[in-house]
């Protein structure tokens, strides 16, 4: 193994000239398979929130009543078969906790928001192989209606909670935290010096390799609710960087969703208005420098399709919902883009899909699979709620491109050695559990091969 690893240098360079290749037309895709809850009823809302991550879908059901009226709850499903593999319920559920608001998968844990447990929110940290709770996350200045729990992410088993309307920095200012997944200890609370009184900071919220992202889309920096987004060190809560929209104008609510891949941010600002009147829009920006990389926007968009809904990046790959709007079936949909150049290379739409069922609101994208929620799906009663998983085309797919700038070049190699070195599961390219040639092998293959 030493040989091999020793010798990936020079293996690796004659690959440098293997640049990306020309991407497949924009086509339709549909799902590969469609979830539905167990002991689904009406109204549950299954679909309101979903993860995926390590093969498993996690889905919020944040109307279900097993605690009665509206106390919600999750469900976590094995992604390779559809089956579902555990309900999840907190241990204090309670009326109207709404648990299931939101969701995030880590590595062998899953946290789930229930933003009025107790009137002010929590956040519940379960264990994906088991289903028991193994911890409870509430902020150490929790107050009522403060929506904690509203956006939650997961990295490095860190939880980063925001809480669009806490208090501290006036009514509705909104604050973010950092918490131990395993301990529940509260590490860090994030708030800017520049939040002002209504900005709702807190309203989404994303996590990869020590950056955190946090919108706060009622900011008014470019004109009333124009919003915006925060960058903080995870380790140290230090600001790195606020991110503006260079055309961003009044109402846009810039930072409604925001995703975080490597050094790359996705954010959506659902209510901007491009092609018409809340047709909205998508931005990627450079997390180290805050720089705007490119605007994303779809082939064919429309007034009130409120693209930009959600949002996530992967791997060069961005995902992109829009409830309200499609260019091809006039239903809510979703889109998969190129990063580095905005090209739209997909269009997501389920096979059985009608109106009202908000698909598009909620999306998760990690390696080669996009599971989406629809809440308003239909299937054992009005607003059951449903989700779907896509496994993407290999065409759409760019696995050399190790780190998630969209480009092969020698960072994805310099990547690569790293990974292999240290025995990462990134650089076991054959999924064998082994680290030897056979990878550097299927790396070369892969980088050859070039970027959609």
């Amino acid at each position: 193994m030493s040989y091999y690893k020793g010798q990936c240098v020079t293996i690796c360079a004659v690959a440098i000239s293997g640049i990306c290749a020309t991407h497949a037309a924009g086509q339709a895709l549909s799902e590969d398979h469609k979830l539905i809850a167990s002991d689904g009823q009406s109204g549950d809302g299954f679909g309101q929130s979903v993860a995926y991550a390590d093969g498993i879908i996690a889905v919020g059901a944040y109307k279900d009543d097993d605690f009665g009226n509206n106390s919600g709850s999750a469900y976590l499903f094995d992604a390779d078969t559809g089956a579902q593999l555990f309900k999840l319920l907190p241990n204090d559920g309670a009326p109207n906790d709404l648990f299931g608001e939101s969701i995030a998968l880590g590595s062998g844990v899953v946290a789930v928001g229930a933003i009025k447990h107790n009137q002010s929110g929590a956040v519940y940290v379960f264990d994906t192989s088991t289903g028991v709770q193994i911890a409870k996350l509430v902020s150490d200045d929790i107050d009522d209606n403060d929506d904690f729990g509203i956006s939650v992410a997961i990295d490095n088993n860190i939880v980063a909670v925001g809480a669009r309307f806490d208090d501290d920095s006036g009514v509705s200012s909104g604050g973010a935290y950092l918490f131990d997944a395993l301990t529940g200890t509260q590490l860090l609370k994030l708030t800017p010096e520049d939040v002002r009184p209504g900005v709702q900071f807190g309203h989404s919220i994303a996590i990869d390799d020590g950056i955190v992202a946090v919108g706060a889309i009622m900011d008014y920096e470019n004109g009333n609710n124009s919003g915006s987004v925060y960058l903080f060190d995870a380790n140290t809560g230090v600001l790195l960087n606020k991110l503006l929209a260079t055309d961003g104008a009044t109402g846009d609510v810039f930072g409604y969703s925001v995703a975080i891949d490597e050094n790359v941010v996705a954010v959506g600002a659902r209510a901007d208005d491009p092609n018409g009147t809340q047709s909205s829009s998508a931005y990627l920006f450079n997390a180290f420098t805050g720089e705007q990389i490119i605007q994303i926007l779809p082939d064919v968009g429309g007034v009130d399709d409120w693209f930009g809904y959600s949002i996530d990046i992967h791997r060069g790959l961005v995902a992109v919902g829009a409830e309200r709007g499609s260019s091809v079936s006039n239903l809510p949909t979703a889109y998969i883009f190129e990063a580095t150049t905005g090209t739209q290379v997909a269009e997501l739409i389920p096979s059985d899909l009608g109106m009202n069922q908000y698909f598009g609101r909620c999306l998760s994208l990690d390696d080669d699979t996009i599971a989406f929620g629809a809440l308003g799906g239909t299937v054992n009663g009005v607003s059951t709620g449903s989700a779907y998983l896509f496994e993407l085309p290999d065409q759409l797919r760019c696995h050399a491109n190790l780190n998630g700038d969209a480009a092969l070049n020698f960072f994805d190699i310099s990547a690569f050695l790293v990974a292999f070195s240290e025995e990462d599961p990134l650089a076991d390219f054959v999924e064998d559990g082994a680290f030897n040639f056979l990878d550097v092998s299927a790396f070369l293959a892969e980088f050859a091969a070039g970027c959609p």
